[in-house]
């Protein structure tokens, strides 16, 4: 099993780390038929912002350098979940040419985030109390 554990961290750091750094670097050609023309509206309109697009791309290169080095995996984790839920939703709704490999990340996320499970029990508490300060 921790072959698995280490396998699946692997996979899920290289693919946000060589995604990451190909939205600057644009090494993975694009097929011309990859997008709907409602998903390239939406992706013109997150380059028109001049944030996000360099935003998104970073945080999935920082997060996948988190994975592959084994450090701080449960904020790696936490780093990439609105970014995987906002690629679920894209395949989803706008390009579902993709949406059987966001779901295979999908599913190493949620595997991963059930493997650490104890990194949460401060996040998930009902009603929780400020520490006192120094």
């Amino acid at each position: 099993m921790r072959y698995v554990h280490l396998l699946a961290r692997v996979l899920l750091g290289l693919v946000f780390f060589v995604f990451g750094l190909n939205g600057f670097f644009h090494f993975i050609p694009q097929p011309k038929d990859a997008m709907t023309s409602e998903a390239q509206d939406f992706f013109a309109a997150l380059v028109r912002t001049h944030y996000m697009i360099p935003l998104i791309f970073s945080t999935q290169t920082a997060a996948g350098v988190l994975l592959l080095l084994n450090r701080f995996v449960p904020l790696a984790l936490v780093l990439l979940a609105p970014v995987l839920t906002n690629i679920i939703l894209f395949h989803l709704y706008l390009a579902p040419g993709g949406l059987p490999m966001a779901t295979v990340v999908a599913a190493l996320e949620i595997y991963l985030v059930i493997l650490h499970h104890d990194a949460w029990r401060g996040v998930l508490v009902f009603k929780a109390k400020a520490s006192a300060g120094r």
